[in-house]
């Protein structure tokens, strides 16, 4: 245990909350799940297997990460410094990506002969440049994801991240790059994330200072008077943002109904236990993916999407109540408002390679002991406070 202790960096005093052990309930609770489908639909043992790997290679790493996070002692600052030097890259290499496309580079560089080992699609072991959309032609840019939603979501968690950054000129990098990463992917979850998260973890994270509530009076007054018109607003952006790529609004909308419709009348408790294509008015694509909510009712049923449910809502409610004591605790409110709103968007559980940092910060938040022994002042080479995105997260610890 010394050992563990002194190269791992264990909290001694550490102890597992009740949030964490949700978490290993929960996606546990996935694999058995996984084969009750299996066993209900006769799939085999061989699809069984191949089920429980790429269940190992998901689910699970989403309850191990964040318990990873409470049992190791790694700082806030180490992961936003590592981030911002991604952040330095990205823009290194920006340069080749955005000029590809016009100087005749092909999209695909090459593909890893890993993908003998099997995976969820070819996309995951290509080195993509850039792709063409549809019907459109124009370029957008998936960087190192798999496609591009998937480069905005990880761009929106790495901002946060990067907000927390001490060095004023890293912080400046590292968010420019992956504001960048954002726009270039042409990921619309993206910008809206960002739009709406920035002051809504500000405005939680201040909830019980009296300034906060003396802005949101007139903020209230406003909303009364100007609501109709507020809704009307919000509509019509709510039908630009489907208009925008109407194509893949009406995919995404199609595979949600197909996958409710089948869940509903097929297997209501533990779903089909594999996911299968569906037809041509959805171009083929897998039922229930794009949606994390549909994929897990599809594939797991009922019991599948509580499983998630349960430990996602319990650790936002355990984050609300903390988000006021300090820096940590709101950067980790961020990452699950993040998540919840990509769950509408992705399939989580394919993507988590990609995001560990974010599970790995609100795992770390929910922990017992969340502060280490270390001084309030910056040990990274850092004394300035530097600026935060928009005011919406501190870069001091509460």
């Amino acid at each position: 245990m010394a050992f563990a202790y002194l190269y791992l960096g264990l909290k001694p005093a550490a102890r597992i909350t009740w949030p964490i052990v949700l978490w290993l309930i929960g996606m546990a609770a996935m694999l058995v799940i996984l084969w009750a489908g299996h066993r209900n639909f006769s799939l085999g043992t061989g699809a069984t297997i191949k089920s429980s790997i790429g269940w190992a290679k998901g689910w699970a790493l989403i309850a191990l990460f964040p318990f990873a996070g409470a049992i190791l002692d790694i700082r806030l600052e180490v992961i936003a410094r590592a981030v911002c030097r991604l952040g330095v890259w990205t823009w290194v290499m920006l340069p080749l990506f955005v000029a590809a496309p016009f100087i005749g580079l092909p999209e695909m560089l090459w593909v890893s002969p890993l993908k003998a080992v099997g995976g969820p699609g070819p996309e995951y072991f290509a080195t993509i440049l850039y792709t063409k959309e549809p019907g459109v032609g124009t370029p957008r840019w998936q960087f190192f994801a798999p496609w591009s939603p998937a480069a905005g979501m990880v761009a929106v968690v790495y901002i946060f991240l990067a907000a927390q950054e001490r060095d004023r000129w890293l912080k400046i990098v590292g968010i420019s790059a992956f504001l960048m990463i954002a726009i270039l992917s042409q990921s619309r979850l993206a910008l809206v994330a960002l739009a709406l998260l920035i002051p809504i973890v500000w405005a939680i994270a201040r909830v019980d200072r009296p300034s906060t509530w003396f802005l949101a009076a007139p903020a209230i007054l406003l909303l009364g008077i100007f609501g109709n018109d507020l809704l009307i607003l919000i509509e019509q952006l709510m039908n630009d943002f489907s208009s925008a790529r109407a194509d893949s609004s009406r995919v995404r909308a199609a595979l949600g109904r197909i996958a409710v419709d089948r869940w509903q009348t097929e297997a209501y408790w533990f779903g089909h236990g594999v996911v299968e294509n569906g037809p041509h008015l959805v171009e083929y694509m897998p039922i229930g993916s794009h949606h994390s909510w549909y994929g897990l009712l599809f594939v797991k049923g009922i019991t599948g999407a509580l499983s998630l449910a349960i430990p996602l809502f319990a650790t936002l409610a355990v984050l609300l109540v903390k988000a006021r004591h300090g820096a940590l605790h709101k950067t980790a409110l961020s990452m699950v408002f993040v998540l919840i709103i990509y769950s509408f968007g992705e399939n989580l559980e394919i993507l988590a390679y990609l995001f560990w940092p974010a599970l790995l910060i609100i795992g770390k938040s929910l922990s017992d002991r969340t502060s280490t022994s270390e001084p309030r002042q910056n040990h990274l080479n850092s004394r300035s406070r530097g600026y935060s995105i928009g005011s919406a997260l501190d870069t001091q610890h509460g």
